[in-house]
């Protein structure tokens, strides 16, 4: 029997934007294409400096002529703060909402459960919300953006409630970055996350904040580092845990969960056959099928 469950993101919270200018005024400042965003379909994008360095991300759906972002709980404020200084005179209305929750559905079957296809962003009316497959990866399977007294429609629909724990080692095993826990804000760029690759990034859009460093990274080869999962063969590590190479500092660890953890690792160091270590703790790189490189 397939095992279908959803877990709360307590950790995420959601920004609704409207108004006439909302499309034009978000496409000048985040890394997709809003004009992709359609009841049918949602994105992931993210917002930069203007020196093209990660300040947040998120997943863009739309409800009638309202646009959700799915974003981190803890710096939602910061995030609504930085838009508002761009709205100038534009006819937008930004407001932090507090009545819907954010549900992260996965597990074999919950894509058909939820009649949705493997297909990266696809998106339908779910329960006076919206459900929608991972935009980043059809893998990782679903996300909800559901009204708070909608909960147990999700459970009538199948889904067993997980912990944040089973959910976080289901997302780290495929290699998905998790906002600031992974990437750190003002000085990582979106292609060492694998944006380019988890389709969040449009090359064709033109012109947003931070463009001109994305496209140059990508177009001359500049990455020299990835965050990727590792398993950790030793003591529990903590999130900045230095990793090294025959003594020598050649990645991060990021957020973890329990053997599991996300890591910034050199690409060189992965070229040799030399081990990882953190101390005594062995760390494994372990390639997701989705990167390229």
């Amino acid at each position: 029997m397939s095992e279908q469950l959803f877990t709360r993101l307590l950790d995420r919270s959601v920004l609704e934007i409207s108004g006439k200018d909302a499309r034009r005024f978000l496409q000048g400042l985040v890394s997709n294409d809003i004009e992709k965003v359609s009841e049918e379909r949602a994105i992931y994008g993210a917002f930069l400096t203007a020196q093209g360095k990660y300040l947040h991300d998120f997943f863009i759906t739309t409800i009638g002529s309202r646009l959700l972002l799915d974003c981190e709980a803890s710096r939602i404020e910061d995030l609504y703060k930085r838009l508002k200084i761009y709205k100038l005179r534009s006819n937008v209305k930004i407001i932090i909402t507090d009545a819907y929750q954010v549900l992260a559905l996965f597990g074999a079957g919950a894509l058909t459960s939820l009649k949705l296809p493997e297909k990266a962003g696809a998106a339908k009316f779910f329960e006076n919300g919206i459900v929608y497959t991972d935009p980043r990866l059809a893998l990782a399977g679903a996300r909800c953006i559901l009204p708070n007294e909608s909960i147990g429609k999700v459970i009538s629909a199948g889904f067993s409630e997980a912990s944040d724990d089973r959910y976080q080692r289901h997302r780290i095993s495929l290699g998905l970055p998790d906002s600031s826990r992974d990437m750190e804000v003002e000085k990582s760029i979106l292609l060492e996350g694998g944006f380019e690759e988890l389709n969040g990034v449009d090359f064709k859009k033109g012109c947003y904040m931070g463009q001109e460093l994305t496209a140059r990274t990508k177009f001359r080869g500049l990455i020299k580092k990835r965050l990727m999962p590792v398993n950790i063969q030793g003591a529990k590590l903590s999130p900045g845990t230095v990793i090294k190479q025959n003594g020598k500092t050649v990645g991060e660890l990021r957020s973890t969960s329990g053997d599991l953890g996300m890591a910034v690792i050199r690409l060189e160091a992965l070229e040799k056959s030399d081990v990882l270590t953190a101390g005594d703790t062995l760390v494994v790189p372990k390639k997701p099928k989705w990167v390229n490189f």
